[in-house]
C-alpha cells in the first residue's frame, strides 16, 4: 500500500533535489518480485538481516521483521527531518512537504 502511495506521487519529489527509495526486510528476489509487480520507478531495497531496522529502532525483538512501516526524510547533513508511522507512513504528503523544506 505505501509503495503504491509513493509511485502514484513520485514526481511530487521531483523538484525536492531528493532520492526516494525503500527498504524492506524481505529478501532480494522477494524485493524484486514486488518493485516490478508494482512497476516502482524508485529502489527498492534489501535488508534481509535487519541491520538497518535495527539501527533505526525498527525490529521487533522477537520476530526477524521490521515492527512497523516508518518513513524517514534525512537531511543531506545526515539528520532526521521527518519521521512517519504507521497510516502516516503510508501517506507520502508528510515526506514531501519535508523533502521540499530541506536546503
Amino acid at each position: 500500500m505505501e509503495m503504491k502511495g509513493y509511485q502514484a506521487g513520485i514526481s511530487d519529489f521531483t523538484g525536492s533535489d531528493s532520492i526516494v527509495f525503500g527498504i524492506s526486510t524481505d529478501e532480494l528476489d522477494e524485493n524484486k518480485r514486488f518493485a516490478e509487480e508494482l512497476e516502482l520507478d524508485f529502489a527498492l531495497l534489501s535488508d534481509a538481516g535487519g541491520e538497518v531496522a535495527r539501527q533505526y529502532g525498527g525490529m521487533m525483538e522477537r520476530f526477524p521483521t521490521a515492527a512497523n512501516r516508518v518513513t524517514y526524510v534525512v537531511g543531506k547533513d545526515g539528520r532526521i527531518a521527518y519521521i512517519g508511522e504507521g497510516a502516516e507512513a503510508m501517506d507520502p504528503a508528510g515526506a514531501k512537504d519535508a523533502c521540499l523544506g530541506l536546503e
